[in-house]
């Protein structure tokens, strides 16, 4: 009897696609309400978002890695929500085309942020 297993990269996608999901749902929205809100009405100090310490939690390994998994799983989520919806839709052709696009897209963004942020 012949092995009937189909490798996959499903649940890499998934993974990504579950993680950028719990970061949006969340991270993201205290995030919003900390820098979009309370800072600007002066509710939180004015020296805990200086340039200086924002600037030295981004040089920071751990702050590269926050940065990096803040930025790029969202964008995961995002383009695995939208890959599904167009097939939700009814595109068929190009499928695979369209596949390599969208997580080449998501895959260029972290990319991009992980090189800036190194650069940095």
């Amino acid at each position: 009897m012949k092995n009937q297993y189909v490798r996959s990269n499903e649940p890499i996608v998934w993974s990504l696609f579950g993680a950028g999901g719990m970061l949006a749902a969340f991270l993201l929205p205290v995030l919003m309400l900390v820098t979009g809100i309370l800072v600007p009405m002066g509710l939180v100090g004015d020296d805990v978002f200086s340039y200086q310490r924002v600037l030295t939690f981004a040089q920071s390994w751990l702050g590269k890695l926050i940065l990096i998994a803040t930025i790029s799983l969202p964008v995961w989520h995002g383009i695995h929500r939208f890959y599904h919806g167009l097939r939700d839709f009814g595109q068929k052709k190009g499928r695979k085309l369209t596949f390599y696009f969208c997580y080449g897209f998501a895959a260029a963004i972290t990319f991009c942020t992980a090189v800036l942020l190194l650069l940095l």
